[in-house]
């Protein structure tokens, strides 16, 4: 049963939000005891913007998010995305997109003006609501798409981005704009349509960010909003020493296991958790006006706030420059 319709949520998005792959057992299962723990642990603490995706467990993580919404009369900010539809999967095997015990649907990308009505269609029933926050234009780009790059874009540019624009005017968003986990189709985009955010995951971190700074340096320039996803890399930046090591969703490559490393024991110096020094290097840039963190329980959520309101001592991030972990023109929390 869709929700009412409520006012928008404010025009400012919050600092910090919840990103919701986990609860659509991204890795490894969450049950729903957990996932329903996790989401009233962001209420209760008041980590008001979830971002999600129908790719996210096949539909899974929208519908655990709406199940909830459903229970409460909690109305956070919602961001989620549109490009692919869900197909029933029949007789087919459900396929492995990282997610365990997903859905029993087959994500298929689809950018035409139908697909996104279709896909919106789809999200707006498993959530429960009648619109969102945020829509975004989800994983286009030449390393997501390869040899058939360029005519994803131009229908991206010639129909996706159209329709999310008119669905906007029609009052079904506020925001429309691309979450994907690559720079370059970023740039490639905001030169040929206007765009209110972005959602970058994990190439604007501390692990790594020298790359995409002069990018995020012209979308301050220019307005654009930006939120950060994959603050802590795939989980690498927040692991406990017995967790599966994981980056851009596969297992870790050893420079970035090596330089974890470095960077834990120069903040365990300060008596600071990495994943703490994590989420605020990343809240620090002017563009940035969300950083979202992945967690998959309620105990996890209260560690995110906990370590988004830590105090740090700024001679760590002296240190951490010193040591040429954090490039030389890369701003820090002051």
């Amino acid at each position: 049963m869709t929700r009412p319709a409520e006012p928008f949520a404010p025009v400012d998005l919050p600092r910090f939000g919840l990103g919701a792959a986990g609860l659509g057992n991204l890795y490894s299962e969450v049950s729903e005891a957990e996932a329903l723990d996790a989401l009233l642990a962001a209420r209760e603490i008041g980590l008001d913007l979830i971002d999600t995706s129908p790719f996210y467990g096949h539909g899974l993580s929208e519908q655990r998010i709406g199940d909830c919404l459903a229970q409460t009369d909690w109305h956070p900010s919602l961001s989620t995305k549109v490009g692919r539809v869900l197909e029933p999967t029949g007789e087919t095997p459900v396929p492995d997109n990282g997610f365990a015990s997903p859905a029993p649907f087959i994500p298929r990308f689809d950018y035409s003006a139908a697909g996104i009505r279709d896909a919106f269609a789809g999200s707006k029933a498993r959530l429960g609501v009648d619109r969102v926050d945020t829509l975004l234009l989800h994983d286009i780009g030449r390393q997501t798409h390869g040899d058939a790059h360029e005519d994803t874009l131009r229908q991206a540019l010639d129909e996706a981005l159209p329709e999310m624009a008119a669905m906007k005017a029609e009052g079904l968003t506020r925001r429309i704009g691309l979450g994907v986990n690559e720079v370059e189709v970023c740039a490639e985009v905001i030169d040929q349509f206007e765009l209110d955010c972005l959602l970058i995951a994990g190439r604007y971190t501390l692990l790594e960010h020298e790359e995409s700074l002069p990018f995020l340096d012209t979308c301050h320039q220019r307005g654009i909003e930006v939120m950060i996803g994959g603050a802590f890399n795939s989980g690498l930046l927040a692991a406990e020493p017995d967790q599966p090591l994981h980056y851009n969703y596969d297992t870790a490559p050893d420079w970035a296991v090596e330089r974890t490393a470095r960077l834990r024991h120069i903040c365990d110096s300060f008596g600071i958790p990495l994943p703490a020094a994590a989420l605020q290097f990343c809240a620090a840039h002017p563009a940035v006006t969300t950083v979202l963190a992945g967690a998959r329980t309620g105990k996890e959520v209260r560690q995110i706030a906990e370590w988004a309101q830590m105090g740090i001592d700024p001679d760590m991030w002296v240190a951490l420059r010193k040591n040429d972990l954090i490039a030389d023109n890369a701003p820090v929390p002051s």
